[in-house]
Formats: C-alpha cells, structure tokens, sequence
C-alpha cells in the first residue's frame, strides 16, 4: 500500500503558507530525491498526486514575455529534482511512471526534512527565490521580523545586498532571498 500525504497537502507550493511545511515532518515514510527526467518535474508531480504518494517539488514563480503579453509561471526552483516520501512501493511506484531517471537515498533524513522545510518557508515568503550553488561561507542567521520570520540559513553580503542562503545539503544547492539586514540575526 503507498503511502498517503497528510490530508489536505499538496506539495508544489500552490497551498496555502505553512501546510506542507508542517507536513514535512508528519509525512509517514523516508524520503528520498528523485533525479527526473528532462522537464518532467511537474509531470512526476501529477503522478504522484494521483499514485496518492507524499511528494514537495518547490517552485518560483517567474514572468515570461510570451509575444505581446506577459505572463506569470512556476517553474521548479530546482530543475530536475523533487522529493518523495513513502515506503519501497512507493519508490518502485515513481520509477514505473517513466520520469524519473534516479531516486537517491538521503542517510541524514533529520537534516533533510530541515531543509525542506526552510526551503518551503522561504518560496511562500514576499521575496523572490532564485537558485543558488551551496554556500561555503557566511553567518549563520534567523529572520527575526517579515513574512519570513524564524527562517534559519546563512547570511552574506553579495553586491551591496545581504542575502540569506537556505541550503538543501542532499542536491548541493542553495535557495538566494534578497533581505534587510535590519531583519536578521545574526550568529556566529
């Protein structure tokens, strides 16, 4: 039997602020990060949401000049990944939809279900998410005020601009927020 999302999660980032979050840690299972095929991110994601298997692709929204007119996407903040929740079925269910091309395993799965969730804070926050190579150096921080309050990762200064770093250790890539200064704290 696959194991299903807590009720009422969906995991691509078009809930409401804070389900999924939450959810992270109460999905039943392990997770895992499934490489997919190329731009068959989204794909998966119908797959899963039908197999009924708990799955968080992250996405940002981005605008796109199409002709004349402009328009608003979501495009994976990650391109290529998402991750899934569940038990062996569920893992043999994800290769059997034909758009994942690898499913890795995560020894440290404390430390991902922190990331997820600091991921997941930072694209339901006001500010616009771009991907990031992981950060080596900075300061660790907390947002301490805004829509992204209680948002742990690494702060830095890059161009004039401080900006925290929320890292997904498993992919070796970081999420970029633009931010205040006066709105971190900083540790060392």
């Amino acid at each position: 039997m696959l194991s299903a999302p807590p009720e009422g999660w969906r995991s691509d980032s078009r809930v409401e602020a804070g389900a999924p979050g939450a959810s992270i840690s109460a999905a039943a299972g392990r997770w895992w990060v499934v490489h997919t095929k190329a731009r068959h991110e989204k794909a998966l994601a119908a797959c899963l949401e039908q197999l009924e298997i708990a799955y968080f692709l992250p996405v940002k929204r981005v605008v796109r000049d199409s002709g004349r007119r402009r328009r608003e996407v979501r495009i994976p903040l990650f391109p290529g990944y998402l991750f899934i929740c569940g038990d062996d079925t569920a893992r043999a269910a994800v290769f059997g939809t034909h758009h994942a091309a690898v499913i890795l395993d995560v020894r440290d799965q404390e430390r991902l279900k922190s990331d997820l969730r600091n991921i997941h804070q930072a694209i339901m926050g006001d500010r616009p998410v771009t991907l990031y190579p992981a950060i080596r150096h900075g300061c660790q921080c907390v947002v301490r005020a805004g829509a992204l309050r209680g948002l742990k990762g690494v702060a830095a200064q890059r161009r004039g601009q401080w900006r925290v770093y929320v890292s997904v250790d498993a992919l070796g890539q970081s999420a970029e927020v633009k931010i205040d200064r006066s709105l971190l704290d900083l540790t060392e």
